[in-house]
């Protein structure tokens, strides 16, 4: 019997935009269509899992390596696929929106991969999801020449075989499209929203290009949920007549569970893994969310105390490392925020030096490669890796198995010696209510403070104050956090934002409006799962 027509999907709420008619043709549609149809439903199983994994959390404060999945980690025979040419290098690799110039500048940045961004860095407005999709497709038939209105600049691609490969980043699993539709007015996943329209249009002109469709799968919470995207890529690759295996993914290990689950996670994706990723600020914030009721043992101290060679970090690193090379896949790390200063050489020198000492750990530890936020980053952190790697692509042959990592190493937070301060529960509010500020208006890569900053650092920082007032925890100046510290100290940075931009930029702002949102998330008694499901529906556009 064959499969019933694809439900038609309606564009609702949604502005025309100019030329996106190339990327919401019939056909494409039609794809997107059926990938709802099929694997919808599978999603929101996986969703409702979460929160009774969450639930036994709850219950236990520990979590384990799955027994049910021991046989996969004790047989040494299987591999991920070999990685395509273009991918096989990956030393650097620059993050950064789909926006017209960034394309440009990510591309030309002398990195090897660029990660395409439709998630953290990216706030999902109908203009952003539909034109990143132009602006890829413009940039792979080299139609992206770009002048920037404000300063007359011109920007234009190198050369084909000086660009960066791209590794596209579709939104998580938890986020819907609203302003796509299906018959039964039930919105389709931003994941298979992003994924369906790039793929649909880009995976043979990339195979052409002598590349391939490449992803990079964020917020994955369990095997189960790469299984899920396995089956989208082999139903992919079929509806569309690409060849078995051609796509790739790389899996950042940004939650807590997933990081219990990294052999199982490639061993389901195994025909179509890269690799995987160790990041800093989501897999806080998944620590801080899961652990929330487990008491004081679990309370994180200042975010920027909780580098990567905290212990707990570095048995997370550690592992990923062992767990990518005993498999043939590779490792990535983490970013490289810092945003270069054109006013302070001092603050620049201080800061290049952290990078140049971090870039240089990550290579020391067995990394392939990692990630820096500007192209100012980019020849500092491939220094790091030259020196380790030579000619060499990757060092996949560092096996690394002096490492030995038990359940209880990943979440010993308790190991480092940092404590909770006033002055980084003022950082919190800062950068929460400035960032939440810029994503109501679109922007989802914003500069603060010298750093480049995405979604994952407003979750750490609201979630870092709920679990500060929650946790009665007292600060090094002796006040207690409570949800009237975290009130006053919100109104005086909103008074500071004030006199810092004056009244007419203010009103013209979002800056109350995130105010007001950032303490919903940080003072309700019902902790959100995330903070972008709330703000989604206050975005515009």
């Amino acid at each position: 019997m064959s499969a019933p027509a694809p439900s038609p999907l309606a564009i609702v709420d949604a502005e025309p935009l100019p030329r996106q008619e190339e990327v919401l043709t019939e056909a494409a549609l039609a794809f997107v269509a059926e990938l709802h149809r099929r694997f919808t439903p599978r999603r929101d199983e996986l969703l409702a899992r979460r929160a009774e994994r969450r639930a036994e959390i709850a219950r236990t404060s520990t979590l384990d390596f799955l027994p049910e999945t021991a046989a996969i980690r004790a047989d040494d025979s299987w591999r991920v696929a070999p990685a395509p040419d273009a991918l096989n290098d990956r030393r650097v690799e620059i993050t950064g929106p789909t926006d017209r110039k960034m394309t440009i500048n990510a591309l030309n940045s002398g990195a090897k991969v660029w990660l395409a961004d439709f998630e953290d860095a990216s706030a999902p407005t109908w203009e952003n999801v539909v034109l990143g999709q132009v602006n890829l497709s413009d940039a792979y038939t080299r139609n992206i020449d770009f002048t920037d209105a404000k300063s007359g600049k011109s920007y234009a691609l190198k050369a084909d075989e000086e660009l960066a490969t791209v590794v596209m980043r579709p939104r998580g699993w938890h986020l819907n499209e609203r302003h796509l539709v299906d018959a039964d007015g039930t919105p389709v996943p931003g994941a298979l929203v992003d994924f369906g329209l790039y793929f649909f249009h880009n995976a043979q002109r990339l195979l052409d290009l002598g590349k391939g469709p490449y992803f990079y799968l964020p917020k994955t919470e369990s095997h189960l949920e790469a299984r899920l995207w396995n089956e989208v890529f082999v139903f992919a690759q079929e509806y569309c007549g690409i060849p078995q295996g051609t796509v790739r993914a790389t899996v950042l290990i940004e939650t807590i569970t997933a990081a219990y689950e990294m052999e199982e996670i490639l061993y389901e994706l195994r025909d179509h893994a890269s690799g995987l990723n160790a990041g800093r600020w989501d897999y806080l914030f998944s620590i801080v969310k899961n652990f929330r009721d487990g008491g004081a043992e679990f309370v994180l101290p200042d975010r920027n105390a909780v580098t990567m060679t905290a212990p707990f970090m570095r048995a997370y690193t550690e592992l990923l490392v062992r767990t990518c090379h005993k498999r043939g896949a590779h490792a990535i790390g983490g970013m490289a925020a810092f945003i270069p200063s054109r006013r302070d050489a001092e603050v620049n020198k201080v800061a290049f030096e952290k990078v140049r000492a971090d870039k240089d750990r990550e290579a020391g530890d067995g990394f392939d490669g990692s990630w820096v936020a500007h192209p100012d980053l980019v020849p500092i952190a491939m220094e790091s890796f030259d020196k380790v790697l030579g000619d060499k692509p990757h060092q996949k042959d560092r096996l690394r198995e002096d490492v030995a990592v038990e359940a209880a190493d990943l979440i010993a937070v308790d190991s480092l010696d940092a404590k909770p301060t006033y002055a980084g529960l003022v950082n919190a509010v800062q950068v929460g209510i400035r960032y939440i500020e810029a994503w109501l208006r679109g922007l989802g890569a914003v500069a603060i403070f010298n750093l480049m900053e995405d979604a994952a650092t407003a979750e750490i920082s609201r979630s870092q104050i709920w679990q500060w007032i929650n946790a009665g925890v007292v600060l090094d100046n002796g006040e207690q956090v409570t949800a009237g510290l975290a009130r006053k100290v919100a109104a005086e940075e909103l008074a500071s934002i004030r006199a810092e931009i004056g009244d007419e930029a203010f009103a013209a702002g979002n800056w109350q409006q995130a105010h007001d949102l950032l303490l919903t998330v940080s003072l309700d008694e019902d902790y959100a799962d995330f903070l972008t499901l709330p703000a989604y529906e206050q975005l515009k556009g």
